[in-house]
């Protein structure tokens, strides 16, 4: 549960930054940017998660199918309904624990190339990431940029998230997805990978909630997203 309210909460405050509109696009010479929210927004970034999207269209739906099962077998366990599974259900059931622990280990397979792939673009991105915000904080003549988790409080004109965004967008138009035999990504990558899969996951429970309340209809938890 805590996770999902943290997953929430980066999600609302990310989506807030990519509603906002920078002005004057800094204060006094201050200004904000979040580095995660300008590689989500990047079109490189959608461009290739899209691409890899398509091309693993088939382990994805292995991947939503096997996520179902797992559902399904956790609902299994907790066999007095109270949302969480004791010891006592667990030893229960060990026939149930043994194919969670088999199909944990498919979707580990199954998600493995599509993590590469991802990681594989998005370090591309971070390779040319800091030129675009130098570009962007030499263009106006920014003396600080501090991350948004620092500050209790800006006015949206000092954001240049979407100022670096559009740098980063004129300097890498595109990135490649189909890493190169035996590619290693970096650390740095694939923790980044990691951030961004939550940030989505995070935006795309903000819209479900969002469209649930214009129906008026509970709100089902999304699939993992792996384009957008």
């Amino acid at each position: 549960m805590k996770l999902a309210k943290t997953t929430l909460a980066i999600g609302a405050a990310l989506c807030a930054t990519i509603a906002a509109v920078p002005a004057a696009a800094q204060v006094n010479g201050i200004a904000i940017s979040s580095p995660e929210a300008v590689i989500v927004q990047s079109q490189a970034r959608v461009a290739a998660y899209q691409e890899i999207s398509q091309r693993f269209q088939s382990q994805i739906q292995q991947i939503n199918t096997i996520r179902q099962e797992v559902s399904t077998l956790e609902q299994s366990l907790d066999t007095n309904s109270d949302g969480q599974v004791t010891n006592a259900e667990a030893q229960a059931n060990s026939n149930a624990i043994t194919q969670l622990q088999q199909k944990e280990q498919q979707l580990n397979q199954l998600y493995a190339p599509i993590v590469l792939a991802q990681t594989y673009a998005i370090q591309q991105l971070v390779a040319d990431y800091e030129n675009a915000q130098n570009q962007v904080i030499q263009q106006k003549g920014i003396q600080m940029l501090l991350s948004p988790d620092v500050i209790q409080y800006a006015p949206d004109n000092a954001d240049v998230t979407g100022d670096i965004v559009a740098a980063l967008n004129q300097r890498m138009p595109s990135v490649q997805s189909t890493p190169p035999e035996g590619w290693q990504p970096s650390q740095q990558a694939l923790a980044l990978q990691q951030r961004l899969q939550q940030i989505l996951l995070g935006i795309a429970q903000q819209q479900a909630i969002a469209r649930a309340q214009q129906n008026g209809a509970q709100p089902q938890a999304p699939a993992q997203p792996t384009g957008r």
